[in-house]
């Protein structure tokens, strides 16, 4: 049977005058936009014109809400009640689903931002919130979670479609953790390391931890590079190019999952 893959991007993340990425030249290489929602990064200008950018290039929606932490750009975690997660997550993708439906498209998915993501993967009691939200508001949405994390394993107690995520451009810690950006050689922008990371993660369903271990991820759905990646651009094309040469079909998770 043909593989399928989802290739995702965060995008959306400059605010005001300030500018993170290139959206413009990453979009018609992906298949799936997670953007911001705000309160990390991007601004209501921002998250209309990302969205009017992934129509014309026939990329999926999704949802990208963070801790409120546009200081730290969402990846510190911030104390809250499973109450106060529920509230931002509603507050965020609630904003996304607005501007997609005025665009004349469905939201597609929902994936949490940086540390809020990080701390979904080990709690539960900042996951379950995180779904509940998610469920509240249209239980179609397909969420995306690393797999065997606690993100997941909500999603799937309550029906909801779960896409498991491979990060490309980043470092596996051996208990299928990221490396911390602290840590050197965290992010990668080598874009033929990052092909090989990523077709063998399709195949195989593994990857090399940073210590040269072997970690199982299970079936993968969708691929992630990051839009403030300096090497963004080069590593979406080198993905694209080379998965699809590989007989692996790439598109919108929605269509297959």
């Amino acid at each position: 049977m043909k593989h399928k893959i989802d290739l995702n991007c965060d995008l959306g993340e400059s605010y005001g005058t300030f500018k993170v990425g290139n959206d413009e030249k990453v979009m018609p290489y992906i298949t799936s936009a997670n953007v911001a929602c705000g309160l990390h990064a991007g601004d209501p200008t921002t998250i209309s014109k990302t969205i009017t950018l992934a129509k014309k290039h026939g990329v999926a929606v999704g949802a990208h809400p963070s801790y409120p932490d546009i200081l730290g750009f969402g990846r510190r975690e911030v104390q809250m009640t499973p109450e106060e997660v529920w509230n931002y997550t509603l507050y965020q993708v609630s904003a996304l689903q607005g501007f997609a439906q005025a665009a004349g498209l469905r939201l597609q998915h929902v994936k949490p931002h940086g540390a809020l993501y990080n701390v979904a993967a080990e709690r539960k009691d900042v996951a379950k919130p995180i779904i509940e939200a998610i469920k509240a508001l249209d239980s179609r949405l397909i969420v995306f979670a690393s797999p065997g994390s606690a993100l997941a394993s909500e999603a799937d107690k309550r029906n909801m479609k779960v896409a498991h995520e491979f990060f490309a451009d980043r470092a596996y810690n051996p208990d299928g953790t990221l490396v911390s950006r602290k840590q050197p050689n965290a992010i990668i922008e080598t874009p033929v390391k990052v092909v090989k990371r990523a077709i063998k993660a399709v195949m195989d369903e593994t990857v090399l931890a940073c210590n040269g271990e072997i970690v199982k991820l299970g079936k993968v759905h969708t691929i992630c590079v990051h839009g403030d990646n300096p090497a963004a651009v080069k590593l979406a094309i080198a993905l694209r190019k080379n998965l699809v040469k590989e007989g692996i079909e790439v598109k919108p998770v929605a269509s297959f999952l």
